[in-house]
Formats: structure tokens, sequence, C-alpha cells
């Protein structure tokens, strides 16, 4: 059993949970989307790499391929 000796101890766990939680939901997302648009490289780097959240951030909003636009109906 884990036992917490100070408070700095039990902060450092809170935070490294919390930090693996936000990084767990970005990476779900980002190789969720990496994956339906056949985006091969950009799913082996999500899933290989561990940046925080920050890659799978970057990939969301800057990398994704984006659904072509359809023409106007007239």
């Amino acid at each position: 059993m884990i036992t917490m000796k100070t408070p700095l101890t039990a902060l450092l766990v809170t935070v490294i949970i919390l930090v693996a939680l936000w990084d767990g939901v970005w990476k779900l997302i980002a190789l969720w989307k990496s994956a339906r648009h056949d985006q091969l490289a950009w799913f082996i780097c999500l899933a290989i790499f561990n940046t925080v959240g920050i890659l799978p951030i970057c990939y969301i909003l800057f990398f994704q391929k984006l659904p072509a636009l359809a023409p106007p109906k007239i």
C-alpha cells in the first residue's frame, strides 16, 4: 500500500494523475481522428510519443484532414 509521507508527495501524485488523464483524453481524440482520416504516420507518432497533450492538440488544430466542402446547391 502506498503511504503519503508529506503533503508534497500527495500533491505530486495528484498532479501526475491529472496530467495522465489530460494526455489520455487528447491522445484518444487525436488517434481516433487520424485513424478515420487514414493518416498512418500521425497515428503511429501519436501512439508512441507522450507529450502531455501537446502533439495531439497540434494535430487536431493544425494537421488533420478536413472534409471537403460540398458545392452549394442551386
